[in-house]
């Protein structure tokens, strides 16, 4: 059955799509964009950390990870010689969508569900990837499983549209039927894509990596059967040619996190960076929020957007900062 995508309005709304009661509120005061429009700080240039990707993985709270013999990379590797945070939360965003939609735009916009694109589209000017265009900063999204051809808005394979937060916004996935997406397209790409970027150097200054439902750990896969393994193994195969690159080795940051875990427990935060303070973990308190104002941050985009402007910057986890 052919169903329309629905956009969100102020106030509370009901989405019965697909045969589920799916509610979503909009609160005016926090998706009311900043008094002043996006810029740059004046010393951006200067910043020490120059390049970012964020890579999501699923599920887990930290307790499963930390010194789990699942994951031999993460605890053998990436904690030896980078920084973590042992106190980062998600703030009880539930399921995965809204959490994606926080590390974009600052919170989850009274999401509440897994709705997909087709279902709902935020029709929100204010998110992380619109402004840092609006101010000449380069943005890609790198996503498994997808074709390039076409934006996204369908799940597919072992590629969902949940766990790519860009398809959501209409200024990017566009607002109706009728538009096809042309910013989509150019910058949510095939994550094959990525190897060619980074050793022709023209990898974006800010890079939303997201493995597919095997590789980010939600689903039990062949060969392995066990999520924490294999998103431990995808890293341990894919953070190394990030790391080969100049981009990673001059001023760059890998930002390894999960979208949720059980309750609010903590989840993973790791600095990949050699920025990084080797070793550390830091108790802070940090929040998906949090991973959005250290890109603005680092990247000199300002005012800070929703939920960011509260959070505590992940700065503790670097020895140059931003």
């Amino acid at each position: 059955m052919q169903r329309s995508r629905l956009t969100a309005l102020a106030g509370a709304c009901a989405l019965a799509a697909c045969g589920r009661c799916c509610t979503f509120t909009r609160d005016t005061s926090q998706d009311a964009c900043p008094p002043a429009p996006p810029a740059l700080v004046p010393d951006a240039a200067s910043h020490a950390i120059k390049t970012i990707f964020v890579v999501v993985l699923e599920n887990q709270d930290w307790a499963s990870i930390a010194g789990s013999p699942r994951a031999p990379f993460i605890n053998g590797t990436l904690l030896p010689r980078f920084a973590h945070a042992e106190s980062y939360r998600n703030g009880g965003l539930h399921p995965s969508l809204p959490n994606y939609i926080a590390l974009e735009a600052g919170d989850g916009l009274g999401v509440t569900c897994d709705a997909t694109p087709t279902e709902l589209i935020l029709p929100v000017p204010c998110h992380l990837a619109t402004w840092l265009e609006a101010v000449g900063i380069s943005w890609k999204a790198y996503q498994e499983g997808i074709d390039g051809e076409t934006c996204p808005i369908h799940d597919r394979g072992l590629y969902v549209a949940r766990h790519d937060p860009f398809v959501y916004f209409a200024d990017v996935a566009g607002a109706g039927p009728s538009e096809q997406g042309r910013r989509c397209i150019e910058h949510v790409r095939p994550y094959a894509e990525l190897a060619r970027d980074l050793e022709a150097g023209t990898v974006a200054r800010y890079n939303f990596l997201t493995p597919d439902l095997c590789h980010s750990g939600h689903d039990s896969c062949p060969p392995l059967h066990d999520g924490v393994r294999q998103a431990d193994a995808w890293l341990e195969r894919e953070l190394p040619a990030i790391m080969a690159s100049r981009a990673w080795q001059d001023g760059g940051a890998i930002l390894v996190t999960w979208d949720e875990g059980s309750s609010d427990s903590p989840i993973g935060m790791i600095a990949v960076s050699p920025l990084a303070k080797p070793g550390y973990a830091s108790t802070i308190a940090y929040s998906h929020a949090s991973t959005l104002r250290t890109v603005q941050e680092v990247l000199g985009l300002e005012p800070l957007l929703r939920g960011a402007a509260q959070a505590t910057s992940l700065s503790d986890l670097f020895q140059s900062y931003p």
